[in-house]
């Protein structure tokens, strides 16, 4: 099996927009194709999987541990004849200086990477650009260049003449068109399943791309990836044998890796859709409500009685209520939306977050679980990350879940809480750390 990492420069140069055409593309030609997502990111794996068909799974080169990294290879590998994985921010971006980058993906795996580089503005400067990715990290190869929102055919004959003095080819070129742009909110792209017209907008993004770059050289660039030390991955254990998990536009962010390894260890999932007043069901040991956008439907959320009075039943009878970052502010006494009206939540746990006065807190954690719950033992350890803009408006003291840190070694305090089968916190967990 054969792989390669869609990468850029920077942030917003157009890899997800050449991503999902590829995929569209590839799927189209009746080609197996496994997408992969690198980083932690709920959001593009949804179109990923919309494009091709196929669950798109997380490779986090700094939460996941070196066993759990090597499975979620392993497994795209074998899922498909092709495995296309997109990039985060540049790609040499990372948590630090040296870890946690696209790069650190593409030297561990040896899939070729295929730079989109937005040309906008730039003629036979692309080349010296390009020259310095290229040469920056030689564990790293540049197979080729996408140049994209390029003018005319005239600018594209010179970003090809410019990139052939450094020996790396223009596979391609894409025209400036509105029709392929992404619409982005507050913590990234609308959901795949509020895009409307997405169905058009792939095909339109293949076309394009079938148009306009050599596709079958980018399946002759992929390349298999290095042999992988063998090592049995850390299974994430299912946080109930019956588990209710939230799912919809309120409720959106749940790993596909993490449901796939709670059903192998033998758990039930069973889904509810809290927007539209669902409850989650009675026979669950286990509640999840992932992160998403609650603060988008407060108003809506309070309203739905079921809902409410689902959670706080299964609490009652003592099952696990679980709540990431979305989810933990829905479990608390209140949420302030945009308008600075407050929206009465669940009352599970004492905390009140708000929406009207936002602040970006983002970064990797490493979290030190301060209780037993069925996410494990008091001392045992979680790495995942923190993304929101709501803040918490007020906060009881006691009874914390997580001591957290931030990737360098920062303490950040404790966050979260616990209260009896309740628990959350802003935190999104991704991998236990042994």
């Amino acid at each position: 099996m054969s792989g390669l990492i869609i990468a850029a420069p920077s942030s917003s140069s157009g890899k997800t927009t050449v991503t999902l055409a590829l995929l569209r593309a590839l799927s189209r030609r009746g080609q197996a194709v496994t997408p992969i997502k690198i980083g932690p990111d709920y959001i593009d794996p949804g179109f990923h999987a919309a494009a091709c068909g196929a669950d798109c799974w997380n490779l986090d080169a700094w939460a996941l541990g070196p066993a759990a990294y090597v499975d979620v290879i392993r497994r795209s590998e074998a899922r498909g004849t092709l495995v296309v994985a997109e990039g985060v921010m540049g790609l040499f971006d990372g948590v630090t200086l040296d870890e946690g980058a696209t790069a650190d993906v593409a030297a561990s795996t040896g899939w070729p990477v295929i730079l989109v580089v937005d040309a906008s503005g730039m003629a036979a400067s692309i080349a010296a650009l390009v020259h310095g990715f290229a040469t920056f990290r030689p564990d790293v190869r540049i197979g080729g260049v996408i140049a994209n929102k390029i003018g005319s055919s005239r600018h594209r004959a010179i970003l090809a003449e410019a990139l052939e003095r450094i020996d790396i080819p223009l596979l391609g070129a894409l025209p400036r068109d509105p029709e392929l742009a992404l619409p982005s909110r507050h913590l990234g792209l609308v959901l795949a399943g509020e895009r409307e017209g997405l169905e058009k907008f792939l095909d339109t993004a293949a076309n394009a791309l079938e148009s306009h770059v050599d596709v079958n050289a980018l399946r002759q660039i992929a390349a298999p990836s290095r042999d992988q030390v063998s090592a049995r991955a850390i299974t994430i254990a299912p946080i109930g044998q019956r588990i209710a998990i939230a799912r919809d536009e309120a409720f959106a962010f749940v790993y596909a890796r993490t449901m796939t390894i709670w059903r192998e260890q033998g758990a039930e999932l069973m889904m509810f859709s809290p927007l539209l007043d669902e409850a989650p069901d009675p026979q669950a040991d286990a509640v999840y409500l992932p992160g998403g956008y609650p603060e988008l439907h407060a108003g809506r959320l309070a309203a739905n009685q079921r809902f409410m009075q689902g959670v706080r039943a299964a609490a009652a009878r003592q099952a696990f209520v679980f709540g990431e970052c979305g989810g933990y502010m829905a479990l608390g006494r209140a949420l302030t939306d945009a308008d600075g009206v407050a929206h009465e939540m669940a009352n599970l746990l004492p905390v009140h977050t708000s929406f009207a006065e936002r602040g970006l807190t983002l970064g990797y954690r490493r979290a030190t679980l301060l209780r037993d719950t069925p996410l494990g033992r008091v001392s045992d350890v979680w790495r995942g990350h923190e993304f929101h803009f709501s803040k918490v408006v007020s906060e009881d003291s006691d009874d914390r879940l997580f001591a957290a840190e931030d990737a360098r070694g920062n303490m950040l305090g404790s966050q979260g809480l616990v209260r009896q089968s309740v628990a959350g916190s802003y935190l999104h967990l991704i991998d236990r750390e042994r």
